[in-house]
């Protein structure tokens, strides 16, 4: 919803494309550091307490623009619906693995597609749906529609998630202070948040930041290899390449993902004079196509031919964008958004499902954090991107060398996955034992 609704707020507020983009940045950057910190307490705490939490939290951030509508209290709202929504992702994968533990079968590959159909559903309906309540009402709307939304998610949360008591006890829980790490927890805050900072913001030349981010990177790899529960495992990291190959995947598609999602439906509103309406029914039918992937690969169980095919396939939409005018058909607008929706429903089902059987069940929550946590710095380097290319305002040249960007991430993308030889090998998910259910403590 927040893409369609940049050029709206940009106008009302007076403000530029480079400060607009803020409202996607500052939700990823929270995002980025909440992810597996909401994973690392689903592991030890149990995945239904941190689910709700983070749906009270989105419900309170949906509230705020209304109360206050300036730019400022936008901002804050979509830090707060990052730190919320990061409850939902390790929340739902370590549920999936617990219930799967406990009843000592193998987890369904549509179960786990399950969660990939879920978001691109959401991806689907999101633009279409902004443009609806931009048009109906105000940009404010997209904010205040994820208090019914969070409060369903509360309520269902609540009265179906199985409860926390019955979850599989791989160990004994270990303190509350070292199951949880804060000193690794803050360093890694540190490591992400200066990197991220710094590339929002490339024109100022903050190169300082890198020394820091440089710095922190270090104690952390430091600390982390003689915690006793690290809040980031860098031994487990480097010797599981399977497992950091497919976070690395992550990163370079939706960052290709994004840059087309956000510099794209800037340009078609404010170059293509396309209105907010039009420019979400535009991403609507990629979405589509999108959800109907990820459903078909879903029920299958490889994942070298999909990741692939989403790795190549926006590399010719990078061809499609360089040739997109202000004077292009709709129809051609529709063609360049398939291009990179259908990749993330390919991707999105695969890597999901190489990530479950790469991971220790044990940190399954933290190691789903870690994955989208990738995807975030992959969505913060894009909008940086965008700031860098746009400026104040989006341009056709502008575009085009977003366009070859995306070419040369793709390239990348491609090598990497045909050349990874763990994707050949096609293992199938091992079944564990059926630990002892006891009440956690």
């Amino acid at each position: 919803m927040i893409a369609v609704a940049l050029a709206p707020i940009s106008r009302d507020l007076g403000i530029g494309s480079d400060q607009a983009i803020w409202l996607v940045s500052s939700l990823y950057l929270a995002s980025a550091i909440a992810q597996p910190t909401m994973g690392k307490l689903a592991d030890r705490f149990g995945p239904k307490k941190i689910f709700l939490m983070g749906m009270a939290v989105v419900i309170v951030a949906g509230i705020l623009p209304a109360v206050l509508p300036t730019f400022g209290a936008a901002l804050v709202s979509r830090v707060l619906i990052g730190i919320g929504t990061s409850s939902a992702y390790p929340a739902a994968m370590s549920a999936i693995r617990n219930q799967s533990d406990r009843l000592g079968i193998v987890t369904p590959p549509l179960v786990l597609g399950g969660l990939s159909i879920s978001s691109l559903v959401s991806a689907a309906a999101g633009p279409p749906l902004a443009g609806v309540l931009i048009g109906a009402f105000s940009w404010h709307a997209i904010f205040l529609v994820n208090v019914p939304l969070a409060g369903i998610g509360l309520v269902l949360g609540a009265l179906w998630l199985p409860s926390d008591r019955i979850r599989p006890i791989r160990a004994t829980p270990l303190p509350i202070r070292q199951a949880i790490d804060p000193a690794g927890l803050a360093l890694f805050a540190i490591t992400i948040g200066s990197l991220l900072v710094f590339l929002l913001d490339l024109s100022s030349g903050l190169w300082w930041l890198l020394v820091v981010t440089a710095l922190a990177l270090a104690a952390l790899i430091l600390w982390e290899r003689r915690a006793v529960a690290p809040f980031i495992d860098v031994r487990m990291l480097a010797s599981n390449g399977a497992l950091t190959r497919t976070y690395l995947r992550l990163f370079l598609l939706y960052g290709i993902a994004y840059t087309m999602t956000y510099g794209f439906s800037q340009w078609v509103q404010d170059v293509a004079h396309i209105s907010s309406q039009t420019a979400g029914l535009i991403q609507l039918p990629g979405a589509i196509l999108a959800g109907v992937a990820s459903f078909w690969f879903a029920r299958k169980a490889g994942v070298r031919l999909p990741l692939i095919a989403a790795a190549v396939i926006p590399l010719v939409g990078g061809f499609i964008v360089l040739s997109l005018t202000g004077g292009s058909p709709v129809w051609l607008f529709v063609v360049a958004t398939v291009f990179f929706t259908i990749p993330q429903g390919l991707a999105s089902v695969s890597n999901q499902a190489a990530l479950y059987r790469q991971v220790d069940p044990a940190t399954m929550g933290a190691a789903a954090g870690l994955s989208r946590t990738s995807i975030y710095i992959g969505a913060i380097a894009s909008t940086s991107l965008i700031g860098v290319a746009y400026g104040d305002a989006p341009t056709t040249g502008a575009l085009h060398e977003l366009g070859w960007v995306i070419v040369g991430i793709a390239v990348v993308l491609s090598a990497l996955t045909i050349l990874d030889r763990a994707l050949r090998r096609g293992r199938a998910p091992v079944v564990a034992p059926e630990p002892e259910t006891v009440p956690a403590a």
